[in-house]
């Protein structure tokens, strides 16, 4: 283990209030081990990351919804507290923008690498990353952003269904509210809906073209930029298994060598300058083996810990030494190092632990963590289950908002299936209401079987909805961290007066990975 200046302490900083971010733990653990001081500024309630032997102290996070002002507040409170300059942290999206924004405000109490400019909230934001992709010659999915419901409609036929939806500032979407950063959308109904919904996620949409998963198509990259434009602590890896499936966090992950994405990333981060933690999220499209950047994330992923190199270096490790002006050991490259988050892949956590496997919760030499997660997690997951099977039996108010069923009629979030189609049974007491694009049968008094939530008729619906174990069942086979929104229906327009967004995008010949490859990551998610 590369030896740390131990008169330096860390302060780690984490605004998302998410109690499972394993990468805190990793970086606490990481720092902890290396007799570094570990402050903690985040919230610590139902967390398993608070048990850790390694951290020194807690410290209350700025609320939700903080101004940048009301974050430099915080985090000057700390630096009085902690009594001497320490490393810092941004351990999420929101943080590492804040962060980047106080810039010179912070060097009195912190040590921060020197960031040129506004270059981490260019790279975060998912629309600049789109221009800045194409600038520098990076491949990246083609991107449409619309300005109306029916733009948005326009641009989903245009690109082709399925397609991918993003939110270009995600840190920014309210808790609560059933938005996810990323989905993938299957017709142009729900394009509009999404669209509807651009104020209350608080930045614009992005319509990009799906680039389908499959085996060796979603790659990853970690990586320190030091004061000289060096690349250290990480590496490539490939993503095994993903939580949602096919487009979420790395719950299975195995560093792979790949030297064609090597080359891309030191290029890209050399292009623009870029100094301190990245993590980069690609998909490689397997008919022109062009590895496309889905994300460029300016502080650590959560699996960072999976390049712990075999000289104990890796990315906030590097971090620490160069801002405490201390060398950096050469690179001993650990491939075939795999990582696993137990409690998405309880099995993968199972198996016989081989000397090149790290687990995100449970460790011999701090078993606190490890041990809190499953009740806290239990508790966590039967909350969830119950919410969920609350709405199924309510139905979706808005995951259908013209009327319009899902070709499949299978019950949607955002173009998201998340289960088979649900069977509602009820009696309707005179003629049924007509909806948009539904045949009725006959007006009569009749039982029949409904796909999708309940719409009222002009009668009677007969018992109130009700919790019950059929409901409860659905909502275990349905996607877990899917939460279907609410709202009002979206105005119907004609199509064929809507415009069609301008791409934001669209790969030159010639881009810096024109050549075929094996590697990366990136789900239309």
């Amino acid at each position: 283990m590369p030896i740390l200046d131990t008169r330096v302490p860390a302060v780690l900083l984490r605004i998302d209030r998410n109690p499972f971010h394993h990468g805190t733990l990793g970086a606490v653990r990481s720092l902890g081990r290396a007799g570094v001081e570990v402050h903690l500024v985040a919230d610590s309630e139902g967390s398993p990351v608070r048990r850790s032997r390694f951290v020194c102290a807690m410290h209350p996070p700025p609320p939700p919804g903080s101004s940048t002002a009301d974050i430099a507040a915080v985090l000057r409170r700390v630096a009085a507290r902690v009594s001497r300059p320490a490393v810092l942290v941004p351990m999420d999206d929101a943080s590492a923008l804040a962060v980047s924004r106080l810039g010179e405000e912070l060097t009195a109490g912190y040590l921060l690498p020197k960031q040129p400019g506004a270059l981490a909230e260019r790279v975060a934001d998912k629309a600049e990353l789109a221009a800045v992709c194409q600038s520098v010659g990076v491949p990246h999915p083609v991107t449409l952003i619309p300005d109306s419901p029916a733009q948005a409609a326009a641009a989903a036929r245009r690109l082709g269904l399925p397609l991918v939806a993003k939110w270009s500032r995600p840190w920014l979407v309210p808790a609560g509210t059933g938005l996810r950063s990323t989905v993938v959308v299957r017709s142009a109904q729900e394009a509009r809906a999404l669209y509807s919904r651009t104020e209350e996620a608080g930045s614009r949409l992005l319509l990009q073209s799906f680039l389908p998963p499959g085996p060796d198509r979603d790659w990853f990259f970690h990586g320190y930029v030091d004061r000289y434009g060096v690349t250290h602590g990480g590496g490539p890896g490939r993503k095994h298994r993903a939580w949602p499936r096919g487009a979420g966090l790395t719950v299975v992950g195995r560093w792979t060598p790949n030297p064609h994405l090597q080359a891309i990333v030191e290029r890209l981060t050399e292009v623009l300058g870029y100094r301190g933690i990245f993590d980069l999220d690609f998909r490689r499209d397997a008919a022109a083996g062009r590895y496309h950047l889905l994300d460029f994330n300016p502080r650590p992923g959560a699996q960072f810990r999976l390049f712990e190199d075999g000289a104990g270096l890796d990315v906030v490790r590097a971090l620490h030494l160069d801002l405490t002006h201390r060398p950096l050991p050469a690179p001993v490259p650990l491939p075939g190092r795999a990582f696993v988050v137990e409690n998405y892949a309880p099995l993968g956590a199972l198996r016989p632990r081989s000397a090149g496997r790290e687990l995100a919760w449970h460790a011999v030499d701090d078993r606190a963590p490890g041990r809190a997660l499953w009740g806290l997690w239990a508790r966590h997951v039967s909350l969830r289950l119950t919410q969920r099977a609350g709405r199924l039996v309510r139905g979706p108010v808005a995951a259908d908002p013209d009327g319009t069923a899902d070709t499949n009629g299978a019950a949607k979030a955002y173009g998201t299936v998340v289960g088979p189609p649900r069977e509602t049974s009820r009696t309707v007491v005179g003629p049924p209401r007509e909806a948009a694009g539904t045949v009725v049968g006959p007006p009569r008094e009749t039982s029949r079987t409904v796909v999708g939530p309940p719409r009222e008729a002009a009668g009677t619906v007969v018992g109130p909805p009700r919790v019950t174990a059929a409901a409860v069942e659905r909502a275990i086979r349905a996607d877990p961290t899917v939460v279907r929104p609410r709202g009002g229906p979206v105005p119907r327009k004609d199509p064929r007066s809507a415009q069609v967004p301008t791409a934001v995008t669209a790969l030159p010949s010639g881009s810096l990975a024109h050549a075929p490859a094996d590697d990366e990551k990136a789900s239309s998610c």
